[in-house]
């Protein structure tokens, strides 16, 4: 069975539901009214959680949703002054857009990782060379103990941020998921978090581009 449709099937089943009293509805104007406010309310809910999950959504249908995100507001990712603001996304999490080797990619903001990660597509995508190491790495993960080379991100830039020559660790092991590690945040002036929102503040800001300065 399908982890997402199998562990939702209620949503489902009150959409369902929710269009079945439509269709009853249409003599009677005012259940009608209240069953069109409530399906738009249930479509708006489907959307939120949609974009919230859409990490284990299957990835042809991740872009989409990533647009979506955008198009809604709901991982907002804005410069102020100095400042890159992320606002924390649907899933509890904060992400951001960032630019590696001429590809832009949706990191994840963790604090609790060592070193920045690139999944193997991401690092081939933006050329990034990957060696083994002397010593081979593992990596302790929600998933257990994974294997992983090294690499080095010669640039990369989101907002006015931008860090040069950013160790990586690069494991097929990470699957679709790229993390920005404690290696990338130590290099900052100043990260924090206010309420909802990631504020991140580099010690020497560069000029942002126009479609830096809010994106979704």
């Amino acid at each position: 069975m399908n982890p997402v449709s199998g562990a939702h099937a209620p949503l489902y089943l009150l959409l369902a539901g929710l269009i079945v009293a439509a269709l009853i509805a249409r003599r009677v104007p005012l259940v009608r009214l209240a069953t069109t406010l409530a399906i738009w309310a249930a479509l708006g809910g489907l959307a939120v959680f949609l974009v919230g999950e859409r990490g284990r959504i299957d990835p042809y249908l991740g872009p989409y949703i990533d647009r979506a995100a955008g198009l809604l507001h709901l991982d907002r990712q804005t410069v102020a002054g100095k400042e890159v603001r992320i606002r924390m996304a649907p899933d509890g999490h904060f992400w951001v857009r960032a630019r590696i080797g001429g590809i832009e990619r949706r990191m994840l903001v963790d604090s609790g990782a060592t070193v920045t990660a690139l999944s193997s597509e991401s690092a081939a995508a933006a050329g990034i060379a990957v060696d083994d190491p002397a010593f081979p790495i593992v990596l302790r993960t929600a998933n257990g103990s994974v294997s992983a080379q090294t690499g080095t991100i010669d640039e990369l830039r989101f907002g006015t941020i931008t860090a040069r020559r950013l160790a990586v660790v690069v494991s097929p092991a990470f699957g679709d998921t790229d993390v920005l590690g404690m290696n990338f945040l130590s290099r900052l002036k100043s990260w924090r978090v206010e309420g909802s929102t990631l504020i991140l503040e580099p010690h020497h800001p560069q000029p942002a581009q126009a479609d830096d300065r809010s994106t979704g």
